[in-house]
């Protein structure tokens, strides 16, 4: 699943082909994949692509009178192809631009969903209303009572949106292992300073994950931009430890495979 780097890296991508594109046409072969109403939706066509925004893991396409929200859950992916070419299976989506491309909406799984939401209070609305902060807007303090008010494992409460938005799986692991924390430590053990810790780190990793485009797997791409990040991981697919050379061990919490270093990440707490 994109993660904020992912989504990140395909919202400026997308802003360079659509920002000011007139929509002047829209097919939707996958009604199921739009929360509003369908009608509704249509009002987009003849509006301009003014802005897209992101918050954690969520895309928000902002146009003339309008905005929808987008979330591409396990597969989704956007392409900017010309008008011309066929429509594949995968193709739920279609926004026909005034330059004679498309924008389209890729779905292997059919899990990603649309919803136009009020373009002057989109941060209001749900789901966005419920999110958390991402880890460069959150403070030390708040993330350490958000914590402490937790029962969850700091991998959980990093994957729990509602405490802190944006970090998926790959980087949950990724923050555990520069942290030398075995990510099934009760979340609410952590002390001030190493909550200060985990959102400098939290924002190092996510900075350094978006220059390099993001980690590209298997149903992850950006108009042809391969996230270079994969090559620097530490611990989420790997065997061995690059720090003491162990071998790396994979369990599951929340049913998400999590990567770890027995020796590294102790469980201290």
């Amino acid at each position: 699943m994109p993660e904020l780097p992912e989504v990140e890296t395909v919202r400026q991508t997308l802003r360079r082909f659509i920002l000011n594109r007139q929509i002047i046409g829209m097919d939707i072969y996958y009604p199921k994949m739009i929360e509003s109403d369908i009608d509704d939706f249509y009002r987009l066509v003849n509006q301009h692509f003014i802005e897209v925004d992101r918050l954690g893991k969520y895309l928000i396409f902002i146009l003339d009178d309008n905005a929808f929200i987008s979330h591409l859950r396990m597969e989704g992916k956007y392409h900017i192809v010309e008008s011309c070419e066929p429509i594949t299976k995968h193709t739920h989506v279609s926004f026909h631009l005034d330059n004679g491309q498309d924008l389209r909406y890729l779905d292997t799984r059919k899990f990603g969903r649309m919803r136009l939401v009020d373009k002057d209070h989109y941060l209001e609305e749900l789901p966005l209303s419920k999110l958390g902060k991402e880890p460069f807007d959150i403070s030390t303090d708040e993330l350490y009572d958000l914590l402490h008010r937790s029962s969850l494992s700091l991998k959980a409460a990093l994957l729990n949106q509602n405490i802190m938005s944006g970090i998926g799986n790959i980087y949950a692991n990724e923050i555990c292992f520069a942290m030398h924390i075995d990510p099934r430590t009760k979340a609410s053990r952590l002390s001030k300073k190493r909550c200060n810790e985990l959102r400098e780190v939290a924002i190092d990793i996510l900075n350094r994950a978006i220059q390099q485009g993001g980690t590209t797997v298997s149903t992850f791409d950006s108009n042809g931009i391969h996230g270079l990040f994969q090559i620097e991981l530490q611990v989420h697919g790997r065997d061995k430890c690059p720090e003491c050379g162990s071998q790396i061990k994979k369990i599951y919490i929340n049913q998400r495979g999590t990567y770890f270093c027995p020796t590294c990440q102790k469980r201290r707490y």
